[in-house]
């Protein structure tokens, strides 16, 4: 792409394909021979509806040739038919409304952390990575909730977190057009010596919980709040029968899935959310109108002595689910920034259909649903370049009400992803504890004097544009700086224990 930063992520291609050919449908070819099989690109709902909701396409091969070295090649992103249905069923309960709902002192616990190095920094005054701080804020959270695991990855170096963090730069689809990249005579030793690390690191982990399982069990005490692995195992036992099992009270199979799909979980939970946070605070930080309709909101729902909103939400958790504005904010950024999109495999005999009656035989194609172009394809959604929380807010019918299908930053359909409500409660919970605290503003202009580089710096005159890591994230990591909101926040310290 001319004119743009080599490390822009792919996805702004076919969007800005869109603008510059005016006459190209939103649906259409691009050759990528020798790199890579042809690619269907889908930039519109109607198409998108067709092989996610109406007909379910199969994940490109290339998906699980990515995720293989993490999850061995069986995890709900990547299995397909009956065996997709069986394990979707299983792990379903844990990722629940009202189970999500148990675990919130858990995920206050992480986030309470996460406000406590926020004021170490505004005391340093220094330059630092949002980007870090909120994978190691996620991943803390992933852990708790899908394991009943304390990472501490926030404050320590946690070898699991570490492991994930190390192997995401070595994935790959196989069609990169940087060959060294994409033949790496190393990456198959690291693919191998991750896996094991984190594998064994995961066996450990499964066998700990076994026995503190049975301390509980025989000491008469309540177990406390259920994860998403303790939930799935029931239901398991329900829908499977019983097994030999080992020293986890596991059989061979369950493990051998809990353990890839816990490595998938934390991979996808912690992308999708950290990339999520860091452009929240972006945008709020351009946008001082909407960040006060937030805090405007928050103090409504919470009252304005902040030091009672962590037990506010304890008590009430429900009252989470009274933040219209807040939600908004975080499908606004969603819309504008969706942190990845859809490949599939094309199938025999089976065409797309554009708005004109135009239609696209898929076979032999990867099809790209390509959330960016999208989202913000001014075919749908007016003014698509601006942040405008009130369009969430409108009633059908008026100009900026979202168009039916056009919104899918978590996929549509029956494989829509098991974690959105987890997400969102994250990102409803760090909003509500951190906005009336702090202002965090990009630091780019200072990065990119301590780190001078050549080459266009921005994408469409943004500069925190979106890279490949994993999913899309901000470049550069998002440096910025952190400040007080009000001068009387500094008293609050003893908040969270430094």
């Amino acid at each position: 792409m001319a004119g743009v930063p080599a490390d822009a992520h792919g996805h702004y291609l076919p969007g800005r394909m869109l603008r510059a050919f005016p006459e190209l449908e939103s649906v259409f070819y691009i050759d990528n021979w020798p790199f890579a099989p042809p690619i269907l690109i889908v930039a519109a709902p109607e198409g998108a509806s067709q092989i996610m909701q109406i007909r379910v396409l199969h994940k490109f091969p290339a998906v699980r040739q990515f995720l293989e070295p993490l999850t061995g090649g069986f995890g709900l992103l990547t299995i397909e038919g009956s065996a997709w249905k069986t394990w979707r069923t299983i792990f379903n309960p844990g990722f629940s409304a009202d189970h999500l709902t148990t675990l919130i002192p858990g995920i206050m616990e992480d986030t309470r952390t996460f406000c406590a190095l926020l004021r170490d920094h505004v005391r340093k005054g220094d330059i630092f990575s949002l980007e870090n701080m909120t994978t190691n804020l996620t991943l803390d959270i992933i852990g708790r909730v899908t394991l009943d695991a304390e990472f501490n990855a926030q404050r320590n170096t946690n070898e699991l977190t570490s492991r994930l963090l190390e192997l995401i730069p070595w994935l790959t689809y196989g069609f990169e057009s940087n060959l060294w990249q994409r033949f790496h005579p190393f990456r198959p030793f690291k693919h191998w010596y991750i896996k094991r690390h984190m594998n064994r690191y995961l066996a450990s982990e499964l066998q700990r919980k076994a026995v503190l399982s049975s301390e509980a069990k025989l000491a008469g005490r309540p177990k406390g709040n259920k994860s998403v692995l303790d939930l799935a195992q029931r239901k398991y036992r329900v829908t499977q029968g019983s097994a030999k099992t080992d020293a986890t009270g596991m059989d061979a199979t369950f493990k051998a899935v809990a353990i890839s799909q816990i490595k998938e979980f934390m991979f996808a939970g912690h992308d999708t959310t950290s990339g999520t946070l860091d452009y929240i605070f972006h945008l709020l930080s351009k946008e001082p109108a909407a960040l006060h309709l937030l805090r405007v909101e928050h103090t409504r729902v919470f009252g304005d002595d902040l030091r009672e909103t962590a037990m506010l939400i304890l008590e009430h958790p429900h009252s989470l689910n009274q933040l219209p504005y807040t939600l908004a904010v975080i499908k606004e950024t969603l819309r504008l920034f969706p942190p990845a999109s859809s490949l599939r495999q094309g199938e025999p005999g089976f065409s797309i259909t554009d708005k004109t009656g135009r239609q696209y035989p898929t076979q032999g194609c990867l099809v790209w649903c390509v959330h960016h172009a999208i989202q913000r394809n001014s075919a749908y959604w007016p003014r698509p370049d601006d942040f405008l929380p009130d369009r969430w807010l409108v009633s059908k019918g008026h100009p900026l009400y979202p168009v039916e299908g056009a919104w899918r930053p978590f996929e549509l359909g029956p494989r829509h992803c098991i974690g959105q409500q987890l997400a969102l409660l994250e990102l409803k919970i760090v909003l509500v504890m951190t906005a009336r605290k702090f202002n965090i503003s990009p630091a780019y202009d200072e990065w990119d004097r301590l780190n001078p580089t050549s080459g266009p710096k921005t994408v469409d005159g943004e500069r925190a544009y979106q890279v490949v890591r994993g999913g899309a994230h901000a470049s550069d990591g998002f440096p910025c700086r952190v400040s007080w909101a009000k001068k009387r926040i500094a008293n609050y310290d003893d908040e969270v224990p430094p």
